[in-house]
């Protein structure tokens, strides 16, 4: 038995849907399977889903207060007035300032772009920093993927005497800012078709509604703002996405082109998985450390050399930023495992002095991941006394919302639901600390935090094939809202396992039957090899993806878990050393010996590994047995399968004296001897049995044998090595003589389990199983 890393929840779709849909649309139904899974569930709802145009994006003026924005916006052009696009250091963010500047300078306006330094500023609009643009010349001051929460700086930027416009798409509070305009999907007082816009989203809109039609041009940049501020690829949102990508893998932009070539990565075969891996976070990079500036002035680069100069500078800042993470998430582990130990809370904060607050946010989701609990990663400063910090939730636990309720001790924060950002005292993180913990007492329960993987698509393995992998292209994009599929293919035969890679830490299984079969790589389990039994029949679930090498395809399963629900049986009969197999058995097997030889012969191997041996011992449940010699009756071997339960059995089956190729002497052997015993009347073992061993070829311990058989019938007596024939003696079995059945029955013994194929060993222990298995999942689920 192997246990899955995750809890495995299986969503299986309407067979009979999926085949007729499949045939309705001409698609295999691996993609239908898909399509099903996400509600796509009629002909026309799949039509209009695969076939997305322009049509899609809905009026911007549908926007609350776009109107107002564009009217004043034009003013402002018209008598060239100075407009500043206020952004995010984030890649929705520099997107958004990259999108409304261009749209703007088309326009023919005045126009330049400012965004926050995360560690002068501080998040979102900053009064300082509005009233260092206002005395630059400022007169319209538009922000873009912020300023929804500054209530209180945008009155400060009014009384200034500047025009502020804010678009955003953040979690909006009760009360809005008094802004000349304020353009949000989700406005009270709005009726927009669609509510889940990224920061570049609303921008585009009011770069669409300014030129009078949508810049199609610019959704190269919608698209990686989109997917990199992970916002559901639904509605118009997959439309932008999915025409962006096209537009990304043949663009001349000279950024783009930039970051494709300092990152190794294909043009032609960019995906929004390169877009979220790849672009993403080396245009988050610099705002992490930073100035921002330069991931703008990347994207609207139109000089080859001056782009690729930046894109290097990006990707350098990248493996700064790789490196702080990797280091800050190594002292948040520590401090958990101090802290902690096996009893991790609800909800984990944790902070550090000094930690790179651009940084933090990439720690918690490590933290989280590893956990599977909210977590808050805070970093102090004691000069200000501030602590800041970001946050990563799980399903059943809206930061934001739980943040609110704390919004006493943090003056500033803000997100959604899964992620959020804040800062707060010192001296209240202990308070914060204490409440998200009481507040997640009473939301989450055991069963939340318990980490789960939804799988929306069983497949058979005759469904895989390559056609259908690269069909997943007319599906695409995957991300918020259209999850990526998670792949199961259930109870597969193991052909064969292997580790693979320098270190030997990556699992590479080939998985299937005589007719189908499918390579499966599993990176970072190579330990798992171990405890993979030959013949298991395992479930798998993970990307499909093809492998090409020389030319030719095929078909793999990257796998993300495994599991196997069969009871296991490894084999170790043939390895003499126990050092060659001893490190391959788990820390809480129980091992067993059927005799004290035995016991004596392993001492010295097991020092300080306890061995209980049958009629002696108490056998103890235990998930995993070693039996170390031949039991010496098949009831044995039934007393340690109901005793111990386990599901998992290591044979060693070290004999002593094994009697399967000594033979049982045959009726003839036994008929010549009685008949020479008798003739004799009496025979002198001792001294006359080197002559009778080599009269006859026999072995002298074959000669003993049969003799004790005798003694035991009765027909001979035995005194100090004379053997005599007694006259008298009644006509009786061979079989009734204990030593030869004990011989018989360790001869079947030994064919049975010491020789016999693995198929077959298997068989006998699934038979002895078969009378426990009520009594195994009592114990075992």
């Amino acid at each position: 038995m192997i246990q899955s890393k995750k809890r495995w929840q299986i969503d299986r779709p309407d067979e009979e849907l999926v085949n007729q849909l499949a045939k309705d649309l001409n698609l295999s139904t691996m993609l239908t399977k898909i399509l099903v899974a996400r509600g796509i569930t009629t002909s026309e709802q799949a039509n209009a889903y695969l076939y997305m145009d322009e049509s899609n994006l809905h009026d911007p003026f549908l926007l609350h207060d776009m109107q107002t924005a564009v009217d004043r916006i034009r003013h402002a052009i018209d008598t060239q007035q100075q407009l500043t696009i206020f952004g995010d250091y984030d890649a929705d963010g520099v997107t958004s300032v990259t999108v409304l500047t261009t749209a703007l300078e088309r326009l023919g306006a005045k126009v330049n772009f400012a965004i926050p330094n995360r560690f002068e500023h501080g998040y979102g609009p900053n009064s300082d920093y509005f009233e260092q643009l206002h005395t630059e010349g400022t007169e319209v001051l538009i922000t873009v993927d912020n300023g929804i929460s500054g209530v209180e700086q945008v009155a400060f930027a009014k009384s200034l005497g500047m025009t502020i416009i804010v678009t955003d798409h953040h979690e909006m509070g009760d009360v809005l800012p008094d802004a000349d305009a304020v353009i949000h999907p989700r406005h009270p007082e709005g009726n927009y078709p669609f509510g889940e816009l990224a920061g570049v989203g609303v921008a585009f809109k009011l770069a669409s509604a300014l030129l009078g039609e949508p810049p199609l041009d610019l959704l190269e940049f919608v698209a990686i703002g989109t997917i990199a501020d992970l916002v559901p690829l639904e509605d118009e949102n997959r439309y932008m996405v999915k025409e962006g990508i096209r537009r990304l893998r043949r663009t001349q932009r000279p950024g783009i082109k930039a970051l494709m070539q300092v990152s190794g990565h294909e043009q032609s075969a960019l995906s929004e998985e390169t877009i979220g891996f790849t672009i993403g976070p080396r245009l988050n990079a610099p705002g992490r450390l930073g100035d921002a500036d330069p991931a703008v002035d990347l994207l609207k680069a139109e000089d080859e050399q001056l782009a690729l100069g930046i894109a290097e500078e990006l990707n350098d800042l990248n493996k700064e930023r790789q490196q702080l993470v990797k280091e800050i998430a190594k002292e948040a582990q520590e401090q958990v495992e101090i802290r902690y130990g096996d009893h991790v809370p609800h909800v984990l904060v944790i902070e550090g002095e000094g930690w790179n607050p651009g940084v933090v946010g990439i720690v918690s989701s490590r933290l989280t991941e590893k956990y599977y609990r909210p977590s808050i990663i805070l970093s102090l400063d004691h000069e200000t006394g501030i602590a800041k910090g970001s946050a990563r939730s799980i399903e059943g636990f809206d930061l934001y919302k739980e943040l609110s309720n704390n919004a006493s001790i943090l003056p500033h924060f803000g997100g959604h639901a899964m992620a959020a950002g804040m800062s707060l005292r010192i001296e209240d993180v202990e308070l914060l600390r204490s409440n998200l913990n009481e507040q997640a007492k009473e939301i989450l329960t055991e069963e939340d935090l318990q980490p789960i993987l939804s799988i929306d698509v069983p497949l058979a393995l005759d469904e895989i094939d390559i056609a259908s992998i690269e069909a997943l292209e007319k599906i695409r994009p995957f991300g918020m809202g259209f999850p990526k599929p998670v792949f199961l293919l259930e109870q597969l035969d193991t052909i064969s396992v292997r580790k693979i890679g320098s270190a030997k830490d990556h699992l590479k299984l080939e998985m299937g039957d005589r007719s189908e079969r499918l390579d499966a790589i599993f990176f970072g389990a190579g330990a798992l090899a171990d405890e993979m039994a030959p013949q298991s029949k395992l479930s798998l679930t993970g990307d499909l993806q093809i492998n090409e090498w020389n030319g030719n395809k095929k078909a793999q399963l990257l796998v993300e878990d495994v599991k196997c629900d069969e009871w296991q049986l490894f084999d170790y009969r043939g390895i003499r050393e126990p050092a060659r197999w001893l490190p391959l058995i788990p820390d809480q097997a129980q091992f067993i010996a059927f005799s004290e030889e035995a016991i004596q012969h392993f001492a010295p191997f097991f020092k300080e590994i306890p061995i209980s041996l049958i009629g002696r011992d108490e056998l103890h449940p235990s998930s995993a047995v070693v039996l170390l010699d031949m039991p010496q009756a098949k009831e044995q071997l039934k007393q340690v399968m109901e005793k111990t339960l386990a599901n998992r059995v290591y044979l060693h089956l070290h004999v002593h004296d094994s009697m399967y190729f000594e033979k049982m002497p045959d009726r003839q052997q036994f008929g010549w001897y009685y008949s020479f015993l008798k003739k004799r009347e009496t025979f002198d073992l001792y001294n006359q049995i080197d002559m009778l061993s080599k009269h006859k070829g026999w072995k002298k311990d074959m000669i003993k044998f049969m003799t004790k058989v005798f003694y035991e019938l009765e027909f001979v007596t035995l005194e100090n090595g004379k053997v005599t024939m007694l006259t008298s003696a009644d006509k009786r079995d061979l079989a009734e003589a204990p030593s030869y059945k004990k011989r018989q029955q360790q001869i079947k013994l030994e064919e049975l389990l010491l020789y016999a194929p693995y198929q077959d060993l298997k068989k006998v222990f699934d038979s002895l199983r078969e009378t426990e298995a009520v009594e195994e999942e009592k114990l075992w689920t």
